[in-house]
């Protein structure tokens, strides 16, 4: 089974770290596939191959369902034989620590579900070790806290692009309730609306007029260098700790004047330090001409 994509196949012992794993896996760009029967492996890779837009892959491969244990087997060697671009990782804990993580999440081992989660464990040990002996890599997750053991994958299998952190930046209208998916809020309601002034009220962040309004007021200009220091300190720091992407939204009152120049100025300017940078109005749309903004 010859491909010319990279293929790494996640597998180990349950609870050992393969949800956190493959999560890091995504977050670097691979294509990644949770516990697919084995015997589809070859159709999927040929249609990956066949496709052209997919270039790196991460299929998770565990006996969460036994009776694929030979079938796992069977594929990783006919994956191994031919390719120099395939990886299999093993993730590994001791006994203890693993019974530690089942009885937090107060779940029952897949292998053994009316059992002792040791027993269950030791089965699954058992069954694993032929499996185990195809890995290029073995990682005893025991003392790795999820973080670290992110980071460890991410530093191994990055690439030129994975290095970038995803940057959303939003502005968003008070009335209309917070944006759940913020990591950083700002408010901009301190500064002089727009809205108040007959020949700006209909017009948005958008338009030249508003921005420049916006722009001309004093207390803005002291904000917005403020901000922009803060946010060039905070996103290298974010993205050392793991972070793959970073959501700010700066609210005014309606979401239509204040805070949409703001994000824009700021999307231009970041966009020149940093490579991925995506804006959005969430309020926008709701006309002014129709919800009065007091």
């Amino acid at each position: 089974m010859k491909f010319k994509e990279k293929l790494v196949v996640i597998t180990g012992m349950s609870g050992a770290g393969k949800t956190v794993a493959v999560q890091a896996f995504e977050d670097i760009g691979y294509f990644c596939v949770d516990n697919m029967p084995p015997s589809l492996i070859p159709k999927f890779i040929e249609l990956v191959h066949s496709s052209g837009k997919i270039h790196k892959i991460a299929l998770v491969m565990d006996l969460r369902s036994q009776v694929f244990h030979n079938e796992i087997v069977d594929t990783l060697f006919d994956l191994a034989k031919p390719n120099n671009n395939f990886h299999v990782i093993f993730l590994d804990a001791s006994n203890d620590v693993l019974v530690s993580r089942y009885k937090e999440k107060r779940r029952s081992h897949p292998m053994d579900r009316q059992g002792r989660i040791l027993d269950g464990i030791v089965k699954e040990r058992k069954l694993l070790n032929n499996i185990k002996g195809f890995a290029q890599e073995v990682v005893n997750t025991s003392s790795m806290s999820p973080n670290q053991l992110r980071k460890s994958i991410q530093k191994q299998f990055n690439n030129e692009n994975s290095t970038i952190m995803d940057i959303q930046i939003m502005s968003f209208g008070f009335k209309y309730g917070l944006p759940v998916d913020a990591d950083l809020v700002m408010d901009v309601r301190f500064l002089p609306n727009p809205y108040y002034d007959n020949k700006l009220r209909y017009l948005t962040g958008l338009d030249q007029p508003v921005y420049d309004y916006v722009f001309k007021q004093p207390d803005t200009e002291v904000f917005y260098h403020k901000l922009y220091d803060l946010i060039s300190y905070l996103v290298p720091r974010y993205k050392k700790e793991g972070k793959p992407s970073l959501t700010i939204a700066i609210g005014c009152t309606g979401g239509q004047h204040r805070s949409v120049a703001i994000v824009e100025k700021l999307a231009r300017n970041l966009s020149n330090e940093f490579k991925s940078i995506h804006v959005s109005h969430r309020d926008l749309s709701k006309s002014e001409r129709t919800v009065d903004n007091k």
